[in-house]
């Protein structure tokens, strides 16, 4: 609905059914015309207000912007990414916006791109967000206006896409996303098959003879990627025939990008202490994220369980760094991910087709931190 109400002012617009200074209807009169709320009503003005077509005066409407303004508004494409025909010497130049990365997840990203980029001729350019929208958002459109010819978007989290990204659609600018996909969204989108990749681990779990099995996620509602990965954990209770006890369950936010300070780590390692002391039938932690899978390892050592042999951890990813410890894990196609991305991306300037989504699957790889449960916390309540 905001794709139809804004392409439709548009064309209103730039048709010359509403000229320069006239005022368009309000968010009252499109959302009784559309019948749709009006929030919906409200972002699609929004974005013609972003966009340069109207200029919005609070307590006096929405009124159509200046000729300067509705110039560049219409020829999208040569505002936002001019240079589609390869803008550093006939070669694609693709744009990368992610919001951080580290040895455990992210780098084969990069190297994927970066791999693909190379084998076609092609330029990748890099901006971290560092998880913050806005910057997000500028980081988009600078690339943009420096004329890129299609964007790959690892998004910051949170629970709703910021606005360039919806123009970025209605434009129908070449871009995927990677990693999560985006509700409401028509865009493509590469990630791991989250839901199987953590059903096989919590299964994993299962096999070693823990019933009494915590997940440590971030919080669940910020991202497409943790809320396939507690339904799987969900599915593989399921299936078993094991009750899925949600006070087992706690969220930290020490590793979100922007709450990552020792500080804060501290304070969840508090937490994952105290969860512990108060559901000591706990056996085995499913951890949403290897830095999470740290906090866990650290609280367990700190009173006094050890790892593997007084609690199983199994997470997603976990870096070869050469540290003597590996958690058990769920291995993502990180690589394979990045260049599907990026050729993708290159399909999609070309005007073809490309899946809507793609999932690809998690490898389970044995590490140091899991064991069949001891007879003692078997034992336990």
């Amino acid at each position: 609905m905001y794709e139809q109400i804004y392409d439709k002012l548009r064309e209103e617009i730039r048709s010359g059914h509403y000229r320069i200074g006239d005022r368009v209807p309000s968010e009252k009169e499109l959302a009784d015309a559309y019948g749709v709320s009006r929030i919906t009503s409200k972002k699609a003005l929004e974005l013609l207000a972003e966009g340069g077509l109207i200029v919005r005066r609070p307590g006096r409407g929405s009124f159509v912007a200046d000729p300067a303004a509705l110039a560049a508004a219409a020829a999208p494409s040569q505002g936002r990414g001019a240079a589609r025909g390869g803008g550093s010497g006939g070669r694609p130049m693709i744009g990368l916006v992610m919001t951080d990365f580290s040895d455990s997840y992210g780098t084969g990203l990069v190297y994927g791109m970066e791999e693909a980029s190379r084998k076609h001729e092609a330029f990748l350019v890099l901006r971290r967000s560092f998880g913050i929208p806005s910057y997000e958002e500028e980081a988009i459109k600078s690339m943009l206006e420096q004329g890129v010819d299609g964007l790959i978007i690892f998004p910051a989290q949170g629970e709703y896409f910021n606005a360039e990204i919806l123009k970025l659609v209605i434009d129908k600018f070449p871009f995927v996303l990677v990693d999560r996909h985006l509700k409401g969204i028509s865009a493509g989108s590469i990630s791991t098959d989250n839901a199987a990749g953590a059903k096989r681990g919590t299964e994993y779990l299962f096999e070693l003879g823990h019933k009494h099995v915590a997940i440590l996620t971030p919080p669940p509602t910020d991202t497409t990627a943790v809320e396939d990965r507690i339904e799987g954990y969900v599915e593989a209770h399921a299936e078993k025939g094991i009750v899925v006890d949600r006070e087992l369950w706690l969220s930290v936010t020490s590793t979100l990008p922007t709450a990552y300070t020792e500080e804060n780590k501290a304070k969840d390692i508090e937490k994952i202490k105290q969860h512990l002391r108060e559901h000591p039938q706990i056996s085995a932690f499913f951890a949403m994220e290897y830095n999470i899978a740290l906090l866990a390892r650290e609280a367990a050592r700190q009173i006094g369980l050890e790892v593997p042999g007084d609690l199983s951890i199994v997470c997603f990813d976990c870096p070869d760094n050469g540290s003597g410890f590996s958690f058990t894990h769920l291995r993502q196609n990180q690589e394979e991910m990045g260049r599907v991305a990026f050729e993708n991306v290159l399909q999609l300037r070309e005007g073809k087709t490309v899946p809507n989504k793609i999932a690809l699957e998690a490898e389970l790889i044995l590490g140091d931190s899991t064991a069949v449960v001891s007879p003692t916390r078997i034992a336990q309540p």
